[in-house]
């Protein structure tokens, strides 16, 4: 009795570690932002959850609503100084949309996250365990990844920004280091210390929330598509068995062909969730991407006509890191279409003639299932694919 029940916590800790390796990047990234689901946490759990999420909202308004004033209603500034101006106050805007719908789908990402605990649960040939791990390490690296380029783009601009020096509108002849972002100067005087270094630190900050709601989303639909990936490749592994276990054993289970017909729908409802979550965060991912592509190449095009190098860095990086944003969604959306596709075709290759007829139909049903292909979309309008990625791209060269 002692070793059975060593074995079976021997067991329960290896499942617990294999989620936990698997969801431990979106955790990272979606608690600072209070996106991570605390309903079944404890109170100061969620205290601290609520604290986040106040604090958060304030760095973002505490940001856009300056930078906005700044721009549209400081009269000193030319037209040109607030094109430059209007573009990081669009990925403050867009950003908000995105942070507002990860917030009205906490809900729906703890159903998702209890789907994946679910799955490492039920798991038991140490193949498929192996072929889920494989896919939970992509998922990782593309999430983890994804958050250090993104974030050195943006906070390589904030830097660089903090440490040109500009003259301030008044008649002196000093010098003073500006603002990552536009601010309105007549709530607070951002020329005199310590005032610019709140200022400048509420920014900062500020760029840390925003920075997270892209990574978030982006990490977010890597690691639950690859893992659905991994789910694919596990039915399809039921499909390719399903006829040799029966020429081998000449006795077929219809429970195993209904286990199959199970694990393809819970897949399919899995990824149903995920694109209910990430289908309005990609819309306005790919709006604002295309936007921001256009503004940059303009930006780039200016500075390198006045000869500013450090800028010119700065905005290529930040043209970069928004470009693989794009690309990182188009990819995954690719991907999960490719491996729905699959399934289709494993049925139809395996050796269905030998079976019984009610069962043989009933491949032809999931065959037909796998032939309306799982997408990832943007608003329900666009589907991320790299297709759509070249599609950016060629509108961004066009601008």
């Amino acid at each position: 009795m002692k070793s059975v029940s060593r074995e079976r916590s021997l067991i329960t800790l290896s499942y617990m570690e294999d989620n936990e390796y698997s969801i431990q990047p979106i955790r990272w990234l979606l608690k600072p932002i209070s996106v991570w689901p605390v309903a079944d946490s404890s109170i100061k759990e969620k205290i601290f959850s609520d604290i986040l999420l106040i604090t958060c909202v304030f760095l973002i308004v505490g940001t856009m609503v300056p930078c906005a004033l700044g721009i549209f209603l400081d009269e000193t500034k030319d037209i040109e100084t607030k094109v430059r101006e209007f573009g990081p106050l669009s990925n403050w805007a867009l950003a908000s949309l995105k942070y507002c719908s990860l917030l009205t789908h906490i809900s729906d990402i703890r159903r998702c996250i209890e789907h994946v605990e679910t799955d490492w649960k039920t798991v038991t040939k140490t193949e498929d365990r192996e072929l889920m791990l494989r896919n939970a390490k992509i998922g990782r690296f593309i999430a983890l990844f994804a958050a250090m380029f993104m974030h050195s783009g943006v906070f390589s601009y904030s830097i660089f920004r903090g440490l040109t020096m500009e003259e301030p509108a008044s008649k002196s002849n000093m010098s003073i280091h500006s603002l990552p972002f536009a601010f309105y100067n007549k709530i607070v005087d951002t020329t005199t210390s310590p005032a610019y270094e709140l200022v400048f630190a509420m920014q900062f900050l500020s760029t840390f929330v925003v920075n997270s709601v892209a990574v978030a989303t982006c990490s977010l639909t890597a690691v639950f598509v690859m893992h659905a990936c991994g789910q694919l490749k596990i039915l399809m592994s039921l499909l390719n068995n399903l006829t040799s276990e029966e020429s081998e054993k000449g006795n077929f289970t219809k429970q195993k062909f209904a286990a199959i017909v199970e694990h393809h729908l819970r897949v399919l409802s899995f990824v149903s969730r995920l694109e209910k979550i990430t289908n309005i965060t990609c819309l306005v991912e790919i709006v604002g991407c295309t936007v921001h592509m256009c503004l940059l190449g303009y930006y780039c095009i200016t500075e390198w006509n006045q000869g500013d190098k450090q800028n010119i860095v700065a905005y290529c990086i930040i043209l970069v890191s928004v470009t693989f944003n794009i690309f990182i969604f188009c990819y995954i959306g690719e991907i999960l279409s490719e491996q729905c596709g699959q399934v289709g075709e494993t049925a139809y290759m395996t050796n269905w003639y030998v079976l019984p007829g009610n069962t043989a139909l009933g491949l032809v049903l999931i065959i037909l299932k796998s032939s309306i292909v799982v997408k990832i979309t943007a608003g329900k309008m666009i589907e991320l694919s790299l297709s759509t990625f070249g599609t950016v791209s060629i509108r961004k060269d066009i601008f």
